[in-house]
């Protein structure tokens, strides 16, 4: 995606590439052999000159380039991984440079998306979701829809396929036929990656789960939405869920409800159902493709097109894959082999005492680990598990201040 995004922008009218940073070589290397066919100057980043017009920067160290003082010039980061101490610490420097921030990293924008919003309100810049994720896409829709008088009652994911207990393992092979990392494939089968996207729009716009994890009923077309889920059960508030299986793959879809007479008569002429609910859908999301827009209205119009909100409605907390031993070490928590996430209220699970994926990755740092055995499905609670002091940690505990202070 990161190499999409550079592609993009450099083809994109008005657009520029400042730099393009990635700790593997081979990746750099593969994004400036397909950017130099765009005629794209790049310089060393180790004997940093003072930048001219259209040239571009590489390096392994982000963090080092964003937080030194020199003369990188630079108006909008966006943040293509999917860590989150390390991302956070990229977007945190960018912000202190008066950059705007686009996040196509959910993963950070749930965990540390108050944080970033906080720092970005200081320095007088914008953070903002992409355009192309599938949250972004909902959110686009949804500014649409509600202008036309709807009230929101589910914002939903398509999603092709669902394997809470796949492992990382398990999906090498598919891994390497899409080009991913079995940690991010695992992420996308196990639905985590699902729950937390979902999540971010579900804090964005004020909605949420109708259950733990969504209800996520397997069908064949997006317009039997309209009869696998009991709207009147949800009251005046808004939902997110997913579909398992549908026509058209890839795509999202949103339930508006209208019940006003005079609209009707209109709406059955626009073959749009049945009242008081209606079903609007896009067929695709394009990641890379629709990133400069989100870049555009950030840096030309200050816009975000989904910013965090102050504090949380949603997260998304672990569950066990397995039965897991008293010792177990979480290595990766979010595409791992041990757990999978889903999305609830952060009311709920505060009560009990549950623990959201986020806190629990290690990032290359000592791993969290097991003081009790948890059953296979068992939601992990805090007297569960040890976690290590670590980057993320006191991040965590610095966006927890910053709401502290606010309350």
């Amino acid at each position: 995606m990161g190499r999409g995004v550079a592609l993009q922008v450099a083809q994109t009218p008005g657009m520029e590439l400042a730099f393009i940073a990635d700790l593997a070589d081979e990746a750099i290397s593969r994004t400036l052999t397909a950017a130099q066919t765009h005629g794209i100057p790049v310089n060393d980043v180790k004997n940093l000159p003072t930048l001219a017009e259209g040239q571009c920067l590489t390096t392994n160290d982000a963090a080092a380039l964003l937080e030194a003082d020199n003369a990188l010039g630079l108006d909008v980061l966006v943040e293509c991984t999917n860590s989150i101490a390390p991302a956070a610490r990229y977007c945190l420097a960018a912000i202190a440079r008066k950059a705007h921030v686009v996040l196509m990293n959910a993963e950070v924008d749930l965990a540390l998306g108050q944080l970033l919003a906080h720092e970005a309100a200081l320095n007088d810049v914008i953070v903002t979701s992409d355009a192309g994720d599938q949250h972004g896409v909902l959110a686009r829709m949804i500014e649409e829809i509600e202008m036309w008088g709807f009230r929101i009652v589910q914002a939903g994911n398509i999603k092709g396929f669902l394997d809470r207990y796949q492992t990382a393992g398990g999906l090498a092979e598919e891994a390497a036929k899409r080009n991913l990392s079995p940690i991010q494939c695992c992420a996308y089968t196990d639905g985590t990656k699902l729950n937390i996207e979902m999540a971010v729009i579900a804090n964005a716009l004020d909605l949420s789960p109708f259950v733990v994890g969504m209800e996520g009923p397997a069908c064949k077309d997006v317009r039997e939405v309209m009869s696998l889920f009991d709207f009147d059960a949800y009251g005046d508030e808004g939902r997110v869920d997913y579909i398992l299986g549908a026509e058209p793959g890839g795509g999202v879809y949103v339930v508006g409800h209208c019940d006003n007479p005079h609209q009707i008569p209109y709406l059955e002429y626009y073959k749009l159902g049945q009242p008081p609910y209606y079903l609007f859908y896009r067929p695709y999301h394009l990641c890379h493709l629709e990133t400069p827009w989100a870049i555009a209205e950030a840096c030309l119009f200050k816009r975000a097109l989904l910013a965090p909100p102050a504090s949380k409605k949603n997260d998304v907390y672990a569950f066990a894959k397995t039965d897991l031993p008293a010792g177990t070490r979480i290595g990766h928590a979010i595409g791992g082999d041990h757990l999978y996430g889903m999305i609830e209220t952060t009311a709920s699970a505060s009560a009990r005492g549950a623990v959201t994926m986020s806190e629990l990755e290690s990032e290359g740092g000592e791993s969290p680990v097991l003081l009790r055995d948890v059953k296979k499905d068992q939601p992990l609670v805090a007297g569960d598990i040890q976690i290590p002091d670590s980057d993320l940690q006191r991040l965590l505990a610095r966006q927890a201040s910053i709401g502290n202070s606010a309350s």
